[in-house]
């Protein structure tokens, strides 16, 4: 059976998966094999490798993103035994207005993706550096782009515009929406698990290192908190959230630089900048000071001012579902959040969300944990378009 291995670059992390394709044509669900990633990447990064029985982790110390791929691919190449890697197919951050759906990755639209690195600044480099990357180690593979951009579009227009003149508009300043992978499979899941659900309305909120929420209508994006930047809606591990465009006027008048404010905005800002602590809610859920618990207090406001607001878009809620690392496995973040959102119907049975149980509800609306799987919907992607 051919392989399909993912790349999926995040702004502290890469992650990697190991796939048995299917059937040919894209038919059939690919078969997990393996996973790895390296976290905290920095000075103290880990790689962890899972091949079912066979676990791995391992402390790598200093790595950027180009030597934690490689030390990766070498973790997994034991597993390879000699089988053709079809398809590589590559989590992609910003596919711009156009792109509703994955693609083969040609040289055309390689550089049409490296023209929108500077709406996507802090991932984009990185899916093209691994993209680059992988070219060079499987040079035979055929290479796929899963965008995160591609399941906003359609938005509605007042859901997809600002409002600037309009041929910025046309131009392509407009609402574009990210961590479309991840919506994805949780829109499949719960069409899967929970198909009455799925036909309702649901709100999805996708907590992590990056953080932001989705309004789904019979399983189609109709909403999303982040924007124009992978910056707006909610304050994330190191990036601001949704801010007053008149701060960065006001900032460039005070002399700082694009570049300054770049790296303020991305890199300084969110949990680590309230906190002036960490970026990790793990770090601050277990810290004892007033600056954790301010910045605990401020990112469980703007979650249910989020909430509300997609609610507001929706007309109503038929179901709420957390997801990524903070949504899956912080009760107290959820919690504290909820405790503001009784009037939607929104409300937690204490055990079971200290439990990270699948459902958590105590009131009318269900509310549910469920993880997402962005590597799936890459490889499945990947299979799909692969001759």
């Amino acid at each position: 059976m051919r392989l399909i291995l993912t790349l999926n670059a995040g702004s502290s992390s890469i992650k990697v998966g190991l796939y048995e394709a299917g059937a040919a044509g894209g038919l059939g669900e690919p078969r997990e094999l393996a996973r790895g990633q390296v976290e905290a990447l920095g000075a103290a990064a880990v790689m962890e490798i899972d091949a079912g029985r066979a676990r791995a982790r391992v402390e790598i110390g200093v790595a950027d993103h180009a030597t934690a791929l490689a030390r990766l691919i070498a973790g997994l190449q034991p597993l390879f035994a000699g089988r053709e890697i079809a398809a590589v197919g590559h989590r992609i951050v910003h596919g711009g207005a156009d792109i509703d759906g994955p693609r083969l990755l040609t040289p055309e639209l390689v550089a049409e993706l490296e023209a929108l690195t500077p709406l996507a600044p802090l991932h984009q480099p990185h899916n093209l550096a691994g993209l680059r990357a992988a070219m060079t180690a499987f040079p035979q593979a055929c290479q796929v782009a899963a965008f995160d951009t591609a399941f906003h579009r359609g938005h509605p227009f007042v859901n997809d515009t600002f409002a600037l003149p309009r041929r910025f508009y046309e131009a392509g300043v407009r609402r574009y929406g990210f961590h479309g992978l991840s919506y994805d499979y949780i829109a499949g899941r719960l069409a899967q698990d929970h198909p009455e659900l799925a036909r309702g309305r649901v709100i999805v909120a996708h907590l992590g290192n990056g953080a932001s929420l989705c309004a789904l209508d019979g399983g189609r994006s109709i909403a999303s908190t982040m924007g124009f930047s992978a910056l707006d809606g909610m304050p994330m591990g190191t990036r601001v959230g949704q801010l007053d465009p008149g701060v960065v006027l006001y900032l460039l008048e005070q002399g700082m630089s694009g570049g300054e404010i770049t790296d303020l905005l991305y890199r300084e800002s969110g949990l680590l900048g309230l906190s002036g602590l960490s970026h990790d809610m793990r770090v601050l859920l277990a810290t004892d000071s007033a600056g954790a618990e301010e910045a605990i207090a401020y990112f469980t406001f703007r979650l249910a001012r989020e909430i509300g607001g997609l609610a507001a878009a929706l007309g109503g809620v038929d179901a709420l579902v957390f997801t990524g690392g903070i949504g899956e496995n912080a009760g107290p973040i959820r919690a504290r959040a909820l405790e503001r959102l009784g009037f939607l119907g929104l409300s937690v049975d204490p055990a079971r969300n200290a439990a990270n149980a699948a459902m958590i509800h105590a009131g009318p609306v269900p509310i549910l944990v469920m993880p997402t799987d962005e590597e799936r919907v890459i490889a499945r992607a990947a299979m799909a378009l692969a001759p």
